[in-house]
């Protein structure tokens, strides 16, 4: 059964006391295209070796030119830490080469514009939307899917079908703060083998078949 607008409510209270919103993203950046670049590269990894990977990168290159101009062997290099290095090698320089050619080296805010960006789906468009333009924005990433199936709120498993369910159930001035609360609660508590439902405060809204494996009954 499906959460009432009443207990989706109750569950983003929950979520601003557990998770007080900061602002702040898992990624380090300093423009926007190396969000950009740090998103790509987070697919299929951890934010933490995301950010040991670019904490390097961006020193040996600092600019989309330098991206564009690069010897691709040397960025499979740099970046095979984070897994499918050569498709990821290949799209950052793809897309420092559309960013030169097509949007004057800046970064465009439109979802279409975005996604037309080698190794850029809405995943990675929405969190540059989120945190460089300020726009109200649904990140569906596995932490997402799972936390929010778990709670009811979404019965989809496909990623975009996810997106537009989430953005018709909660408040807009939440969508930002949604992503990174629930991506931090399944970190931490929601995990996906073996949640920890004792230490859970979101408990008695969870409809998983998983739920109370952790209680220790």
């Amino acid at each position: 059964m499906k959460p009432s607008q009443k207990t989706i409510k109750h569950i983003l209270e929950t979520l601003d006391r557990l998770y007080p919103w900061d602002g702040r993203c898992f990624l380090d950046y300093k423009t926007p295209w190396q969000l950009l670049f740090a998103t790509i590269l987070s697919a299929q990894c951890t934010d933490d070796r995301v950010n040991l990977v670019t904490a390097d990168l961006y020193k040996k290159y600092p600019s989309l030119e330098s991206f564009a101009s690069a010897d691709l062997s040397d960025l499979e290099r740099m970046v095979h830490s984070t897994g499918f290095f050569r498709a990821k090698a290949r799209n950052l320089q793809n897309a420092a080469k559309m960013l030169l050619n097509e949007h004057n080296g800046n970064m465009p805010s439109d979802i279409d514009a975005l996604t037309s960006l080698p190794g850029v789906g809405r995943k990675t468009a929405n969190v540059v939307r989120s945190h460089i333009f300020d726009i109200p924005s649904i990140v569906v990433d596995t932490h997402v899917i799972r936390v929010s199936g778990r709670l009811g709120i979404t019965i989809h498993k496909d990623p975009v079908k996810i997106e537009f369910d989430l953005m018709d159930k909660l408040p807009k001035s939440y969508w930002i703060r949604y992503n990174q609360q629930v991506i931090t609660h399944g970190r931490k508590v929601c995990i996906a083998r073996g949640p920890r439902c004792a230490e859970c405060e979101l408990y008695k809204y969870c409809v998983s078949t998983d739920k109370g494996i952790d209680k220790g009954d």
